[in-house]
C-alpha cells in the first residue's frame, strides 16, 4: 500500500484561473471549474479490430467493460460486421469512429455506400465520429483512380475528405456526427491544406478557401519520439502539449507548422483551442532509448496519458491497443490484452480508475466549483477536477515522475469536507482510506495518480 497522511492546515488567499506552470515555492489558492466526470469516461477509447485479426466479439465485450472504454477507433469491412458492432454497443455502451481504414483503393461511389451504411449504427445509438485516411504517408490510398499520399502528390487524399465530409454533412441521418481529419498531415509533400480543419482566407494552400475537410484535428501523438528517447518527467504531459514544446508528434507538427515541408497552419494562439483528437497512442513496454520501461511503469503511463491529454484539451483518445492483433505481434508491447486474452498490468490500473469514476451514463451534472492549493506544486504533479452526476466531486491528482523517488504533496481545501475518501488505482478500486472532517490531505506521490472524493 503507498504512504500517504492528513494534515490540517488554513490557506492564503490569492487566487489564479488556470493551473500554473510553476508555483514558485508559495501558496496559490484557485477556484477551479469542475468537468463532468461522464465527459472525461467518454474520452478513454482503444484501437480494436473488433472482430478480426485475432479478436473476437464476445472477447472484445468483455475487455471493454473491465476497461471502462466508452469508445472504440475501428471499422468495418463485411456489412455483418455493422451489426456486431451493435451488440457490442449494446452489451458495453461503446461507441465507434468508423474510419476508411489504412489505404485502400476508393471512389466517390464507394465512399458514399461505405459511409451511408453506418446509418444503421447511428439509428442503434452506436455511431461515434467518422476518420479519414490512417497515415497516408505510411500507406498510399488510391482515391477515384488517382494515388495519393506516401512521397506523391496528397490531393487525391483532399479530395477525399472533402468528399468524405460533404457525404455525412449532407445526409439528414449522419450530419450531427463529427468527422476526424486524417492522422499525419503534417508529412504532406505538396500543400494540398491538409493542416487545416477549413481552409482560410489568406492560405496559400492549392485547395480553395472554404473547403472543409473535418471538425476536429487528429494526432498520433505517442508518449516517446526518437527526438526524446528513453524515459522522462512528465512525458505523457508533454505528449499531450499542442504547443511547439511538446516532443510527440503532436498537434503542431501536424497542424503549427507541418513537419515535413514546412507549411503554415494555424497559430499556436489558435492551436490551443482547436477542436482535437487522438486516434492512436501509447508506448511499448521494454527498450525506450537507453532505458527500460516496466508493464507495472506502462500501466502508470496510461492512466496518466488519458487524465493529461483530457485536461489539456484533447476530446478523445484512443491508446493502441485493445489486444495484440494476430497479424502484428510484434505490436504486442503496446496493448491492454496479450494474445492469448490474459490482461497486462495496464488493463488492471485503467479498470480500477474507471471503476472509481464511474457514473451514470445518460444523467446530466451540475458542475460547481472547488477552491483549494497545492503550495510548493512539484512542475511533474497536476490535477483535474471531475464531478459526478450525484454532485461528488472527484479530485484526480496525478505524478509523472518517472525519473524515479517520490514526492509530498499537500492539499488545501477552502472548506472542511465531512469525509474524503481516498482511492489508488494502482492498489484497487475501492477506497484505501477515509479521513473524516478534514479541509487538508497530504499525499506521497511518484509515477500515478490518486482519487479524492469529497463529501461536503
Amino acid at each position: 500500500m503507498k504512504n500517504f497522511f492528513y494534515i490540517l492546515m488554513f490557506p492564503l488567499l490569492l487566487s489564479c484561473e488556470t493551473e500554473p506552470l510553476e508555483y514558485d515555492h508559495i501558496l496559490v489558492k484557485e477556484t477551479v471549474s469542475a468537468k463532468s466526470a461522464n465527459d472525461f469516461l467518454n474520452s478513454i477509447g482503444v484501437n480494436s479490430s473488433i472482430v478480426s485479426r485475432g479478436e473476437y466479439l464476445y472477447q472484445t465485450i468483455d475487455f471493454i467493460n473491465y476497461l471502462g472504454a466508452r469508445w472504440i477507433r475501428g471499422g468495418y469491412g463485411a456489412d455483418q460486421e455493422l451489426d456486431d458492432i451493435i451488440t457490442l454497443h449494446k452489451e458495453t455502451g461503446a461507441k465507434v469512429c468508423i474510419g476508411t481504414s489504412s489505404g485502400g483503393d476508393l471512389t466517390t461511389a464507394s465512399l458514399t455506400d461505405k459511409i451511408l451504411k453506418t446509418r444503421k449504427l447511428a439509428e442503434a445509438g452506436a455511431l461515434l465520429a467518422f476518420e479519414g485516411p490512417n497515415e497516408p504517408n505510411n500507406w498510399s490510398v488510391v482515391y477515384n483512380g488517382v494515388t495519393g499520399g506516401s512521397n506523391g502528390t496528397w490531393l487525391p487524399i483532399a479530395d477525399l475528405m472533402r468528399d468524405l465530409y460533404s457525404i455525412v454533412k449532407g445526409d439528414e441521418v449522419l450530419k450531427k456526427y463529427p468527422v476526424f481529419h486524417i492522422s499525419e498531415n503534417g508529412a504532406e509533400t505538396d500543400n494540398v491544406g491538409l493542416q487545416y480543419l477549413e481552409i482560410p482566407e489568406g492560405s496559400s494552400a492549392l485547395y480553395p478557401v472554404g473547403t472543409k475537410f473535418a471538425d476536429y484535428a487528429n494526432c498520433h501523438n505517442y508518449i516517446s519520439h526518437p527526438s526524446w528517447p528513453g524515459i522522462h518527467d512528465n512525458m505523457t504531459w508533454r505528449a499531450s502539449d499542442p504547443s511547439a514544446d511538446s516532443h510527440a508528434d503532436g498537434l503542431y507538427g501536424n497542424y503549427g507548422i507541418t513537419w515535413v515541408n514546412g507549411f503554415s497552419g494555424y497559430t499556436e494562439k489558435e492551436l490551443a483551442t482547436l477542436p482535437r483528437v487522438t486516434t492512436e497512442t501509447g508506448i511499448t513496454i521494454g527498450q525506450q532509448g537507453e532505458d527500460i520501461l516496466t508493464e507495472e511503469m506502462q500501466g502508470c503511463m496510461y492512466m496518466n496519458l488519458y487524465l493529461a491529454q483530457f485536461k489539456r484539451g484533447w476530446a478523445y483518445t484512443a491508446i493502441y491497443l485493445l489486444k495484440t492483433h494476430s497479424d502484428e505481434t510484434n505490436h504486442a508491447a503496446f496493448a491492454f490484452f496479450n494474445q492469448d486474452g490474459t490482461p497486462k498490468v495496464a488493463a488492471h490500473y485503467l479498470h480500477n480508475l474507471t471503476s472509481i469514476l464511474a457514473d451514470n451514463p445518460q444523467a446530466e451534472t451540475t458542475l460547481e466549483t472547488l477552491t483549494f492549493s497545492i503550495p510548493m506544486k512539484p512542475a511533474t504533479v497536476h490535477y483535474l477536477l471531475l464531478q459526478k452526476s450525484t454532485g461528488r466531486f472527484m479530485l484526480v491528482v496525478w505524478d509523472e515522475k518517472y525519473s524515479g523517488g517520490n514526492e509530498k504533496v499537500t492539499i488545501n481545501f477552502d472548506n472542511t469536507f465531512k469525509s474524503v475518501k481516498i482511492y489508488d488505482p494502482t492498489y484497487s478500486s475501492s477506497e484505501i482510506e477515509t479521513l473524516d472532517n478534514v479541509n487538508s490531505v497530504r499525499l506521497t506521490m511518484s509515477t500515478y495518480p490518486y482519487v479524492l472524493e469529497l463529501q461536503k
